[in-house]
């Protein structure tokens, strides 16, 4: 699966089906059942969404698990709504459904009005965090591995000395003078 410790866990599998859901991805094997493959590139998993969403940063770490056994008691009653076959029991719940059910049930997650719509919205929002920013890791870092969002959006590489610098303004120009008292890296006096 991803080569951490716990790939087969619960938890590991749901999260990134979820991450999968957000920001589809490409399978990594023929046997991967969490990512869909509903896409040919990198998706959120593959951009480090687990990674991100572990981060004690967050703030989320303490309540993943509650948000994974949601999770999955959503996605069985969504099977029984829907008449879905559970098939394989050896998967948790999330990762069993179908593609465009995974995605069904996090659009009516996310909706106004559900009253669990910020827990999905803000799990939603660091997935796409993982592949937009690299928020996991030094963005320098990011780049040498060749991070898939910030290849993808064609991010500079950091000169030879790891510091990212623009060599061209974005509107041709600068925007406004140096402060004379401005010191060499930038900083105010």
């Amino acid at each position: 699966m991803t080569g951490t410790p716990d790939a087969d866990s619960v938890e590991t599998r749901t999260l990134e089906a979820f991450a999968d859901t957000i920001l589809p991805g490409a399978k990594r094997g023929p046997d991967d059942v969490t990512v869909a493959g509903r896409s040919h590139d990198a998706g959120a998993v593959e951009a480090g969404a687990l990674e991100l969403l572990r981060t004690p940063a967050t703030g989320l770490t303490s309540g993943l698990v509650g948000l994974v056994d949601l999770l999955n008691e959503h996605a069985e009653r969504h099977e029984r709504e829907h008449g879905l076959d559970p098939g394989c029991d050896d998967q948790p719940p999330f990762v069993r459904l179908p593609f465009e059910h995974r995605t069904a049930l996090v659009r009516a997650l996310t909706s106004p009005g559900h009253p669990e719509k910020e827990f999905w919205v803000m799990l939603a929002l660091f997935c796409n965090m993982a592949y937009d920013s690299a928020a996991h890791t030094s963005t320098p870092d990011a780049i040498a591995a060749g991070h898939p969002g910030l290849t993808a959006m064609g991010f500079a590489a950091p000169d030879a000395d790891g510091l990212l610098r623009f060599k061209e303004y974005s509107y041709g120009r600068p925007l406004a003078r140096l402060h004379p008292d401005t010191t060499p890296s930038g900083s105010p006096a």
